[in-house]
């Protein structure tokens, strides 16, 4: 009776797998003996055998759907309810979670062991707001929640992957003009998150994350914008790794760089006794070569592996900038600001380096023509 209990349990474990990489789990043994002897999933079958050889991550801002930069920059309090009003129309029209199933179309394509996901951001509403008048009472209302709605469409897609990290950033709560006869606001609150996910057969041994003590004040809102990063110990095929995601400030104008520097500063203190090798992923907000920040962490021993990729015909590797409205049809990305970064021994560089961009194409918009964010993503395979 033994070995025939032996079979039946390796049925149900295959079968169980076979669940995590399609959108339905398989009827039957017999059906799922047919599905594995088909050409094209024997292909996949040693597609996996050499993903074992290999370390893909991937980093990707997933993009609010709206300029919050110009609320920011709002020159006093009373033009921030109008301001408000105008970046929620494009966020709404930008539409999440039709974007969300074209990022996790691009995780499906490639993978990854490890993402970056920058800007995930939780969305609530109050209706009517107290915030015009001074109110303190939080927005609770659930309009969006990205990290739900991506991993939702993961799962929809039979794709394995769980929240290896996370750090809240921003919290800001501001009032909205909604009607003007009669004048009537709501509050809308924006919580911001970076997040690690991880692909189920990684696993996730210890967990860090922090809040910079640099951060950008804002005058006009009366807050502060707080960045973080995300750091985990992963080990991949018996390979252990620091796999490190961030979200900078940007450093449009030159009076922010302090702060982006600073940020980049107290991460690599944090990372310099660290004896696994590292991975630091996100969006920099640096430009490469040129930014100082950029600089300053190749100065502190981290690679740029676009620079290392042995595929020279991707191009230059601007991730940076679609339209805001996501609408643009054409390619005007001109800056190389999302980063996947190594600072290790040569044991994980030694070998070809492959890297690519994504979301850079317009066949990668969504049905409506979308882009999938703001930003293009990157993703590097190597060698373990």
């Amino acid at each position: 009776m033994k070995p025939k209990l032996f079979t039946i349990a390796v049925a149900v474990a295959l079968l169980f797998q076979i669940g995590c990489t399609k959108n339905q789990p398989f009827s039957s043994g017999s059906e799922a003996l047919q599905t594995l002897q088909k050409p094209e999933n024997q292909q996949l079958a040693r597609a996996s055998q050499q993903d074992a050889e290999d370390l893909t991550v991937m980093t990707r801002n997933i993009y609010v759907g709206a300029d919050v930069d110009a609320v920011l920059a709002a020159q006093s309090p009373e033009q921030v309810p109008v301001l408000v009003a105008q970046a929620f129309q494009t966020l709404l029209a930008t539409n999440f979670h039709e974007r969300a199933q074209a990022l996790a179309d691009e995780i499906q394509r490639n993978r990854p062991h490890l993402i970056g996901l920058q800007e995930v951001s939780l969305i609530r509403t109050q209706s009517p707001g107290d915030a015009v008048v001074g109110g303190t009472t939080p927005a609770e209302t659930v309009l969006f929640d990205y990290l739900a709605i991506l991993m939702d469409a993961l799962k929809q897609r039979g794709l394995c992957y769980k929240v290896a990290g996370q750090i809240a950033n921003a919290d800001v709560e501001v009032p909205m003009l909604v009607n003007t006869d009669p004048l009537a606001f709501d509050d809308v609150r924006l919580n911001d998150y970076d997040v690690v996910l991880a692909r189920q057969d990684v696993e996730i041994i210890h967990v860090a994350q922090a809040n910079y003590e640099a951060r950008l004040e804002v005058p006009s809102l009366g807050a502060e914008i707080p960045r973080g990063f995300v750091a985990v110990k992963a080990r991949i095929n018996d390979e252990t790794i620091r796999f490190v995601n961030t979200h900078l400030e940007p450093a449009s104008i030159p009076e922010l760089l302090p702060i982006q520097l600073g940020q980049a500063q107290e991460l690599a203190a944090f990372l310099q006794n660290e004896t696994l090798p590292i991975v630091l992923v996100g969006d920099l907000n640096t430009l490469a070569p040129t930014g100082k920040t950029y600089q300053f962490l190749q100065e502190e021993g981290f690679l740029d592996l676009w620079t290392l990729k042995s595929n020279r015909d991707e191009g230059e590797g601007y991730t940076s900038p679609h339209d805001a409205d996501l609408r643009n049809t054409t390619v005007h990305l001109d800056q190389r600001i999302d980063l996947i970064l190594a600072k290790t021994s040569d044991k994980l560089l030694k070998k070809d380096i492959v890297a690519r961009v994504v979301g850079d194409e317009l066949r990668d918009r969504t049905p409506s023509g979308l882009w999938p964010s703001d930003h293009a993503g990157v993703v590097a395979c190597f060698k373990l």
